[in-house]
């Protein structure tokens, strides 16, 4: 029974830290882009298949919109 002056507090810290852990996570759009590194693994060596939005800054792009691109440098 005096464990549970143990656990039960244990408990409360834990679950306070992964609703910190969460929060930070949500803040700092680590949950933005789902569908990127999809898109990416899928068509690695087809970059002009790659939707634009889901493109990773720097890489070819076949209509010019991409200000990182190589061929603007």
């Amino acid at each position: 029974m005096e464990i549970l002056y143990i656990l039960i507090p244990l408990s409360i810290i834990l679950i306070g830290i992964a609703i910190r852990v969460f929060i930070w996570a949500v803040k700092n759009d680590q949950f933005e882009d789902l569908d990127g590194p999809a898109h990416r693994i899928l068509y690695d060596d087809d970059d002009d298949m790659i939707p634009p939005e889901a493109r990773r800054p720097g890489t070819r792009d076949t209509d010019g919109d991409d200000p990182n691109s190589e061929r603007d440098r």
